[in-house]
């Protein structure tokens, strides 16, 4: 059996697991730094990748510990190398490669997108193909998955992210961070029907399964007054309900229509926004089998990268100590128009 060790650290949460076999979570190690940029209302690269520095050694440390393995027992070393924020991926990649040369072990980069899409194969025994649905803070992607490490890239946000949109909706307002969390709390006790914001308006023919995020947002933060129906109080949980439902409401048009073009009957949902409760009740409702992780593998961990490390190793994958740290996502194959 290959236990792995997982260490994350993209953006503002510090974690590291050990998963046996690709499957089993031994560990799951979270330090989170919410509090610390909650003042600024939003995450501050610079503060996050100090506090990576500061904290990364301990965070692998519990989650050896919490295993009951030391890192004699650990066979390969997964580690987020991409997208992301640069600083705060340098932190634990070369954390990653320190630790794989002193005790010559392998060791493989991940993207966290794809191991986003895995998650839920830490928690249920999935079939491919299935629709997958990768909604986060960076990102916003619907794509036909035939393995774990192959996707067909139906559609992609042309501007904003949905979890971007959430952010700076809720910075605007002052709604408090993090803006998916607070923006999803002040919607359940609103009224969704006292904004009737906008659908993007996009070609069709050429972006079917593509969404935008960047009208709507402008919609809600300088024209919310224009697009009032006129009954209910302009408060903040109305506001957050509106938005919440027009947000969701983009993406699911784009999932049915992605279901009916290929025939797929399973939903793979996964990233932070797929914590969201409107999204996931929506999905609920629809003629497919749906498939969520729990709400503590939406969000960045390390249990998801150990997870789909194990994918990589097990398949021969090794990479060099020359292996960088990039920004941005490697593009996806894409199969379907644009």
């Amino acid at each position: 059996m290959m236990k792995i060790l997982g260490i994350e650290t993209s953006c503002d949460e510090c974690s590291a697991a050990v998963v046996e076999d690709g499957r089993t979570i031994l560990s799951n190690e979270v330090a989170t730094q919410i509090e610390l940029h909650k003042p600024y209302n939003g995450v501050v690269p610079e503060i996050a990748s100090r506090l990576h520095t500061e904290w990364i050694s301990e965070v692998v440390n519990r989650a050896l510990d919490a295993a009951g393995v030391s890192l004699d027992d650990i066979s390969g070393i997964a580690v987020t190398n991409r997208p992301g924020l640069v600083g705060s991926l340098l932190v634990g990649l070369n954390f990653a490669k320190a630790l794989a040369y002193s005790r010559d072990i392998p060791f493989v980069g991940i993207d966290h997108i794809r191991a986003h899409l895995y998650a839920p194969h830490l928690e249920f025994d999935i079939t491919y193909p299935f629709l997958g649905v990768l909604v986060s803070g960076g990102h916003t992607v619907i794509s036909k998955v035939t393995g774990f490490d192959e996707m067909e890239v139906m559609g992609t946000t042309i501007d904003d992210a949905i979890g971007e949109a959430f952010d700076k909706i809720a910075k605007h307002y002052q709604m408090g961070f993090p803006g998916g969390v607070v923006v999803d709390r002040l919607a359940q006790k609103g009224d969704p029907d006292t904004y009737r914001f906008p659908d993007p308006s996009l070609h069709k023919g050429d972006h079917q399964f593509d969404v935008s995020y960047s009208g709507l947002k402008t919609a809600v933060i300088n024209q919310s007054d224009q697009f009032y129906s006129g009954s209910g109080e302009k408060s903040l949980e109305n506001i957050a309900a509106s938005f919440q439902k027009a947000a969701v409401e983009i993406l699911m048009k784009r999932i049915r229509k992605a279901l009916e073009t290929t025939g797929l009957t399973r939903v793979v949902a996964g990233g932070g926004v797929a914590a969201n409760s409107l999204l996931r009740s929506e999905l609920k409702s629809l003629d497919a089998e749906v498939i969520f992780p729990s709400l503590k593998l939406c969000t960045d961990n390390g249990a998801m990268i150990a997870g789909i490390g194990y994918q990589y190793l097990k398949a021969g994958k090794r990479d060099s100590y020359d292996l960088q740290a990039f920004p941005r996502v490697e593009a996806f194959k894409r199969s379907y128009p644009v």
